[in-house]
């Protein structure tokens, strides 16, 4: 018998015989493997965990290293029975290196879950700083980085959104399994939802109009040097620009060919800035980071620059002839 992990197919220790009937590492809501899986496999007329042991275990890899993580990080099993997880610690360790910690299938599906949440509400709250900094006239890259001297503190970066195929997804699911209780989780979950909005509002602000403007779109990933694009919130912020009357050429270097709804794809990031009125950082890709100025002064007769990563240094774009615009940064006053 052969068991399904993902979307890969792999052959059983054979030191595991015949009893093993899967294992899942997708993230799920709680209680999937008990109440959904278990009855499904059951149909067989066999008992899960007793004639097939049945268990649940989270990935968790980053897109770039997953191979490396994959062997090196800890790793949780929860199986519907003691000896389901004992089979699943049989046979991660045959190639992981890490931490195998044992428990049950839906304290395991918990873990995924509470791993990505906490994520998605520390970037919530870092969003909502941008957005109040913004408004108070305050720096909110420079607010952080003190506030992060505190030995107990380390607020995330606040930027465009929130994307992947998890962390983005996740916390619903939390939603979902109890929406009473779910309060914090569900209005983290809407802040980061509506970032990219917040986002198309200050390209507006910068550039006036966006009617028949053309903005140059550098990234299209959900993260910085890696080609997922699932969930990305800069997707959405060039739809939303391409909505409001913008031409947008979006530069994705490690998916040229990709691009948002309304938009089109450039094959270069030479082509997304000639003739752009205005250049907006959606991700920051070590080449967009790096981006000289003048190289993007050359290609532009205009002269506005949003940066929704905090990573461009204003003065020398200003030295450029550029206004930039940085989420985050409010106009001081007094």
């Amino acid at each position: 018998m052969s068991f399904r992990i993902g979307r890969q197919f792999c052959p059983p220790s054979p030191s595991l015989g015949q009893r093993w009937g899967g294992g899942l590492i997708s993230p799920c809501p709680p209680r999937t493997t008990l109440d959904l899986v278990a009855p499904i496999l059951e149909r067989s007329g066999l008992r899960a965990g007793v004639d097939f042991l049945l268990a649940y275990s989270p990935e968790r890899v980053l897109p770039g290293r997953i191979l490396q993580e994959l062997t090196e990080n800890a790793r949780v099993i929860g199986g519907v029975s003691p000896a389901s997880a004992e089979a699943g610690r049989e046979l991660y360790g045959i190639f992981v290196r890490g931490e195998i910690v044992l428990t049950d299938a839906t304290t395991a599906e918990m873990v995924k879950l509470m791993e990505n949440t906490s994520r998605d509400v520390s970037i919530a709250i870092a969003n909502e700083f941008s957005r109040l900094a913004e408004h108070v006239g305050v720096n909110v890259w420079e607010a952080i980085a003190m506030a992060n001297r505190h030995p107990r503190i380390n607020i995330l970066r606040p930027g465009p959104g929130v994307g992947g195929h998890c962390v983005s997804v996740d916390p619903w699911f939390l939603v979902q399994a109890d929406p009473e209780q779910a309060h914090l989780i569900r209005t983290a979950r809407q802040v980061n939802d509506d970032q990219p909005l917040h986002a198309l509002r200050l390209v507006e602000r910068a550039l006036g109009s966006l009617q028949g403007r053309k903005v140059a779109a550098l990234g299209l990933a959900y993260k910085p040097d890696v080609d997922d694009l699932r969930e990305s919130p800069a997707l959405e912020v060039a739809r939303l620009l391409a909505e409001q009357g913008a031409e947008v050429w979006t530069y994705e270097p490690y998916a040229p060919e990709r691009t948002a709804s309304g938009a089109r794809a450039a094959g270069s990031l030479q082509e997304a800035l000639t003739g752009a009125q205005a250049v907006v950082l959606l991700v920051d890709h070590k080449a967009f980071r790096e981006l000289e100025p003048a190289q993007a002064a050359a290609a532009m007769p205009g002269r506005v620059a949003v940066d929704l990563r905090g990573v461009w240094q204003p003065a020398a774009w200003e030295a450029a002839g550029f206004t930039l615009h940085t989420l985050g940064v409010g106009i001081r006053r007094g």
